[in-house]
């Protein structure tokens, strides 16, 4: 393992729980980060710490194959669903589980979110589709999110929140944002007769475009 990489992993996942914790996304200590550091191993939040005590050391490394981790913290909950992704997804870099207001009533009703919206198409790649209920941490809640993110970047998790992920922590955490907006347009398209999809070809031009070719890459 790099040790330098793994510090600025650290440092990296600190500041996006930090900046989570202030964006109305999540409350209390409920809600987690993750980046990828190797092939091997990720950088997580610590289970149940306060956000504004938290330091880059805090940050624990976890091993993504059998789960065990270095130092004396213990790592969140979410740790299995965490790994599951990074290691299947190898796109994905990052990871980021909330709790926010509008994805969490989604949810809760069991619903996706329609694709209605072009910045929820062109990052999270669609239909914002549920992931079926399982007690949160176990494997099976793993798996269950996997299932409702493929070809995505976004998913709801029943009863439960949110699951963003991105290409980087930056990224993820705009996909997060744009999930929570998507969900809270959708609801509020409900009052006036509901949203208008977009067609499928469009959904898959954007997604292809915002992937691929937009920005100065």
């Amino acid at each position: 393992m790099n040790i330098e990489k793994a510090k600025q992993v650290q440092a990296a996942v600190c500041a996006a729980a930090k900046k989570l914790a202030s964006s109305n996304l999540v409350a209390g200590t409920w809600g987690n980060v993750s980046a990828r550091l190797d092939d091997d191993h990720m950088v997580v939040t610590p289970s149940g710490m306060p956000y504004e005590t938290l330091k880059p050391e805090d940050m624990v490394i976890v091993n993504m194959h059998d789960l065990s981790y270095e130092g004396k913290l213990k790592p969140t909950v979410e740790t299995p669903m965490h790994a599951r992704i990074l290691l299947e997804r190898p796109e994905i870099n990052a990871v980021i589980h909330t709790h926010s207001t509008y994805a969490l009533v989604m949810a809760a009703a069991h619903k996706p979110i329609p694709p209605i919206c072009d910045d929820q198409v062109q990052i999270l790649g669609g239909e914002v589709r549920v992931a079926r209920y399982t007690l949160p941490g176990t494997g099976e809640m793993a798996k269950a999110v996997l299932e409702a993110l493929e070809g995505r970047m976004g998913a709801l998790i029943a009863n439960h929140g949110a699951v963003a992920c991105g290409r980087n922590l930056d990224e993820a955490f705009t996909a997060a944002t744009v999930l929570e907006k998507a969900a809270q347009v959708y609801v509020g398209t409900r009052a006036v007769g509901g949203g208008v999809e977009l067609c499928k070809e469009d959904i898959a031009f954007m997604y292809d475009f915002f992937m691929n070719k937009y920005g100065q890459r």
